[in-house]
Order: C-alpha cells, then sequence, then structure tokens
C-alpha cells in the first residue's frame, strides 16, 4: 500500500475515535469564549474532523506529485470522505448542532451519486469528481467544523456562521447532485 493510500486509511481509521469522543458522553469542563460555552469534547472533536479532514487534501497532493494514483485510492478516497462528513453530520444532528432535514438531504445525495457512479461504471464510464464537488465537499467541512465549534470565533460578533455554511453546503450538495445526475442522464442517452 502506498503512502497516500495509507494517509487515506488513517482517516477512516480517525472516524471511529471521533465517534467514540462525541457520543460516549465525556465531560471534561467547557471553555468560554464570551457568550459562547464549547463543551472541550466538542473542541477536541472539532480538531479530530479537522485532521481527517486535511488528510483528503494531502492524500490527493501525494498522489498526484508522487505519481501514485491507483485504483484502490480512487475508491478508497470517496469513501473515507462520505464517511467522515456522513459520521460527523450524524454526530450534529445527535448533538443538536444541525437540523435533521439538512443532513438527510446532504446524506441522500451522497448515497443516490455513489448509485449513479456504479451505474455509470457499469456502462465503463469513470466519474471523477467535478469542480461543483469539490465545493461541495469542502462547504460540508468548513460547515461541520464551524458548528462543532459552536461558531467561535464568529460568535464574538453574533455571526451565525457554521449555520450560514450549512446552508451553503446544503446548496451545493443539491447542485451538484443536480449536475452530476444532468451529466450521467446524457451518458445514458447517448449510449443507448
Amino acid at each position: 500500500m502506498n503512502l497516500p493510500n495509507k494517509i487515506t486509511v488513517a482517516r477512516i481509521f480517525l472516524i471511529p475515535i471521533f465517534l467514540i469522543i462525541m457520543l460516549a458522553g465525556f465531560d471534561w469542563g467547557t471553555l468560554h469564549v464570551g457568550d459562547t460555552s464549547l463543551p472541550v469534547v466538542d473542541l477536541v472533536g472539532a480538531l479530530i474532523f479537522i485532521i481527517a479532514s486535511t488528510t483528503d487534501w494531502i492524500d490527493g497532493y501525494y498522489a498526484r506529485k508522487l505519481n501514485m494514483v491507483t485504483n484502490l485510492g480512487k475508491f478508497l478516497d470517496p469513501l473515507a470522505d462520505k464517511l467522515l462528513v456522513s459520521a460527523a453530520l450524524i454526530v450534529l444532528v445527535d448533538i443538536e448542532l444541525a437540523p435533521a432535514w439538512m443532513v438527510i438531504v446532504i446524506i441522500s445525495r451522497e448515497f443516490a451519486v455513489t448509485g449513479l457512479r456504479l451505474l455509470l461504471a457499469g456502462e465503463g464510464e469513470v466519474s471523477a469528481a467535478g469542480q461543483l464537488g469539490k465545493i461541495k465537499t469542502w462547504a460540508q467541512i468548513v460547515a461541520i467544523a464551524a458548528l462543532l465549534l459552536h461558531n467561535v470565533p464568529f460568535s464574538l460578533l453574533s455571526i451565525p456562521f457554521g449555520e450560514i455554511a450549512l446552508w451553503i453546503a446544503v446548496i451545493f450538495t443539491v447542485i451538484s447532485g443536480w449536475d452530476y445526475f444532468v451529466k450521467g442522464k446524457h451518458v445514458f442517452i447517448n449510449s443507448k
């Protein structure tokens, strides 16, 4: 297994650590930043999430720079992204920092696009992530991190940055999903 794939696997292994810290009921105290109370558990979870998210960029960088792009990496990288983001979003619903309907929209899009990718692969088409998909992923990561941090430091300015970022993530999720299905539809129409 090459270095980029090892980094991707490390991201996958960080997911259960993140889940245990966020859901085991640890009470490590609370930090107060202005009028915002930030549980230390949420801060630690946010840091783990941010580190795991950063590995997405790192593994891709090394895979391209060292010419180590593999089929295993093409499979594991988007899987790791979807698992990490889905786990974090479900945690946000559980700790009441994100509305369930937004999380359902985001996760449903991920399942639908994954299904479409499988259908396209059956037609011999390989579909790489487009620019909208990359923007969608980073919007989701920023929103999740901001919500886990209870909007600190934006809470000092009374800016609901996490909520705004989550709306942006949902919008890009829907737009990129629509774009993906429009492109996929053309493949099926042209292949008949």
